[in-house]
């Protein structure tokens, strides 16, 4: 168990190298996955996943509010080399600092994995109060890291944020939206949290931010480091693009939309 933490608060933020939005995807060879051989982004900027971006940015902003809450905020990543990108997106919004936990390209790593990966590394560390990431990543929408983790630290959590409060007695409040309202839940540090899009809109990094986070510390493991094995527990045994719509037609009357609906079997 972890001992409940207050002020000088070590933030870890994990973000993730995801396909563009906008990009169409393409069925790879061998129909076992999709080409990553597109464009991929970290988050907003419109043509990003934003979740993990809005998580870098709530972190910036807890240590805009209040230097002396925030400690460090450290950006964390599982993927291959080009990962890196992420990352320093991630440290010209404003982390510290950064980890990353480097793959082959064509690796597929699982949720859990990557949870198990975070785990180890605040194990490691020992410092880490509070974990900021987004609720899912655009690319395969599994939104269970998060609650993973939390389980596997057996520390509190807030998931689909809008609102986070920190204070320096150690307490969490987070606001969700549910159906017909908003919930209020209050825990203690460490805690993990997931954001959903209205916690805030991220900020452009500007271009002094860019050039010093060129200068800034990412540290580079690989999964063996952790004592971790990332082999798949699923197999994918393929994957096709969905069905092509068909035309509309038309109808003169009520009584032949009916007549065509028995015939395609809907009524």
């Amino acid at each position: 168990m972890f001992p409940t933490r207050a002020a000088h608060v070590h933030v870890l933020v994990p973000v993730k190298r995801a396909i563009d939005y906008a990009v169409k995807i393409r069925i790879a060879a061998g129909n076992k996955g999709v080409d990553t051989s597109v464009k991929h982004s970290m988050p907003t900027d419109d043509d990003q996943n934003p979740f993990d971006e809005i998580a870098v940015e709530e972190a910036v902003r807890l240590r805009e509010k209040d230097k002396s809450l925030v400690e460090s905020i450290t950006a964390f990543t599982v993927g291959p080399a080009k990962s890196v990108d992420t990352l320093r997106t991630a440290l010209a919004m404003g982390a510290d600092s950064a980890i990353h936990v480097q793959v082959a390209d064509d690796a597929v790593v699982e949720p859990l994995a990557v949870a198990q990966a975070i785990k180890k590394v605040i194990e490691r560390d020992g410092k880490t109060d509070l974990v900021i990431l987004g609720k899912q990543a655009i690319d395969d929408d599994s939104g269970s890291t998060g609650g993973t983790l939390a389980g596997l630290l057996g520390w509190g959590q807030g998931q689909f944020a809008s609102k986070l409060e920190v204070s320096k007695d150690g307490k969490v409040a987070v606001t969700r939206e549910i159906d017909g309202g908003l919930e209020k839940v209050e825990s203690k540090l460490p805690f993990v949290l997931t954001t959903d899009l209205r916690l805030n809109e991220p900020r452009y990094a500007s271009l002094p931010n860019i050039m010093k986070a060129k200068k800034k510390k990412i540290e580079t493991l690989k999964p063996e480091d952790l004592g971790l094995d990332f082999t798949p527990r699923l197999e994918t045994i393929s994957v096709t693009e969905p069905p092509a719509r068909q035309g509309g037609g038309k109808v003169e009357s009520v009584q032949e939309l009916v007549s065509k609906l028995k015939e395609a079997g809907l009524v």
